[in-house]
């Protein structure tokens, strides 16, 4: 039978009753202090708010319900949401581990390492859970260098017509461009302008350069305009024998192609070794030349070439030279053809003896005597005038003591020309016949002087000849022939050569000291 308790009227258990249990302590009241007014406006929890909680009374619904969230879309559930497959003893598919998968078991025993569903490369290196990982002072967020993002590709490059017409840039933008390039421009200008003036100003301060005056028109009987017209009659002979070659000058004086030159240019070709000879024209054209005749005593030939319509050579007088007249000689000295030099009148009527391997003979003519220069190569070229007219055939110069046709040595300032009166007769008789017959007084003579008179002295006098017809004896010094004073022998040939054969002419003499004239009918030589 059990035993009542003893209670309370007011229903609690009597402590003083039989077998009642011992009374419990009840917990003394909280002792909450007042709290200050102005911590509770701060810390303190809104009115009307019961609990930490409790959302504000604007997101509740219309039945003082929280609202609810509409469902997440399929790119979020697969992203957030839970595995479409729980682990194994987790039905519900939650985030449990396995059954039997504890912290121990998975870095000692039970489940391996490889096994482990949040750690695959074991948790045993991640230093999150190893408690035996020292700690070290990791750098400030942001100090450390960026991952690089490796090499970025070329973007679409624009072109001019893209900037201005592709609507691809803003039209405030390339008037702005614009702008810049004209301002950039304008500045590089002054600084260049400035800098220009400062530096004139420290080399040459105050210097004006003067303007220059047009080319002048070269006037007619300039040295330059008389060459270009007489430059193309002139010719360039190149005589070629075997092996050996040499060159002289020409001009032609005939359309029909006919070109004066000396003998001792055309001599070798006409020899033994029958060479042949060439005639170079300015123009550049190259012909061959044939010999018409040729003249030893006066050292003249004419060879013809082949050519249509030349120009031909104006022919002037000699007999008009004055000293001192201006003279150009023209022709190939050493080769080089077209080679035009200047000079004036030396001496006119001057006698020379060629040399007689030069000339093929005991050649003596009556000479213009020029300081133009004449080199070997000038032989047979033309001297002319200030008019352009042919006055003279340049043949000789006076080198190293001797008058020297056509052999080497330098111009010294004494040059011979046969005149043209002279050359043009012989010129034309060979063209006409192929020769020319020549005076002949029929004596041999010497050059003398008593110290008051010079003279030719007749050495011996040819028998039967002109000269012992008309009476000249030995001895006899000739002082005149017709009516040309003789003061040398030179002088005495080229006197003589002036006449034509058969002519009748008065020689003047001096035998024994006393003077004495007469009449020699000259011969032919």
């Amino acid at each position: 039978m059990s035993e009542d308790r003893g209670t309370r009227p007011d229903g609690a258990a009597d402590p003083d009753a039989p077998g009642s249990a011992p009374p419990r302590l009840r917990p003394r009241p909280l002792d909450r202090p007042a709290t200050d007014p102005g911590e509770r406006a701060a810390f303190g929890r809104p009115d009307g708010v019961g609990s930490s909680f409790a959302p504000p009374s604007s997101h509740l619904g219309s039945n003082g319900s929280l609202p609810t969230v509409p469902p997440p879309t399929a790119a979020v559930a697969r992203a957030f949401g839970r595995p479409d497959r729980a682990p194994d003893g987790d039905p519900a598919g939650g985030l449990q581990r396995p059954p039997g998968a504890s912290g121990d078991a998975l870095r000692g025993g039970g489940q391996s390492a490889e096994q482990d569903p949040f750690w695959p490369g074991g948790s045993t290196g991640d230093p999150w859970r190893d408690p035996g990982t020292p700690v070290v002072a990791a750098p400030p967020p942001g100090d450390g260098d960026e991952p690089g993002e490796g090499p970025r590709p070329d973007g679409p490059r624009l072109s001019v017509r893209e900037v201005l017409f592709g609507k691809r840039v803003q039209p405030r933008a390339l008037a702005l461009l614009g702008v810049l390039a004209l301002v950039i421009g304008a500045a590089g200008g002054l600084v260049g302008h400035w800098t220009a003036a400062a530096a004139g100003a420290l080399t040459s301060p105050g210097a004006v350069l003067s303007a220059t005056e047009p080319a002048r028109e070269r006037p007619p009987g300039s040295v330059s305009e008389v060459a270009s017209r007489v430059l193309p009659a002139v010719v360039s002979l190149e005589v070629t024998v075997g092996n050996q070659a040499g060159n002289g000058s020409g001009v032609v004086i005939d359309p029909a192609g006919y070109v004066l030159t000396n003998d001792h240019v055309v001599a070798p070709a006409t020899g033994p070794g029958q060479g042949t000879i060439e005639a170079l024209f300015s123009d550049g054209s190259r012909l061959p030349a044939t010999v018409v005749g040729a003249d030893p005593m006066t050292d003249l030939a004419v060879v013809k070439v082949p050519v249509a319509n030349p120009t031909v050579a104006g022919i002037g007088r000699s007999g008009e030279l004055a000293v001192g007249d201006a003279v150009i000689a023209i022709g190939s000295p050493f080769g080089l053809a077209g080679t035009v030099t200047t000079g004036i009148v030396s001496a006119v009527d001057r006698p020379v003896r060629l040399d007689p391997e030069g000339s093929a003979g005991d050649a003596v003519i009556d000479a213009v005597q020029t300081d133009a220069a004449i080199n070997p190569g000038n032989s047979g070229g033309p001297l002319v005038d200030a008019t352009g007219a042919v006055v003279g055939i340049n043949t000789a110069i006076r080198s190293a003591g001797s008058a020297e046709s056509g052999a080497q040595g330098g111009s010294i300032g004494l040059g011979f020309a046969i005149p043209i009166d002279d050359a043009r007769a012989i010129a034309e008789e060979l063209i006409r016949t192929g020769r020319v017959a020549h005076a002949d007084l029929g004596v041999n003579a010497r050059s003398v002087t008593d110290g008051a008179t010079d003279g030719a002295q007749v050495q011996n006098v040819v028998a039967g000849g002109p000269a012992a017809a008309a009476g000249i004896a030995d001895g006899d010094v000739v002082v005149d022939v017709a009516g040309r004073p003789i003061a040398s022998a030179d002088e005495l040939v080229v006197a003589v050569r002036e006449h034509a054969p058969g002519e009748q002419v008065p020689v003047g003499l001096v035998r024994q000291g006393r003077p004495l004239t007469v009449t020699v009918t000259l011969g032919q030589r």
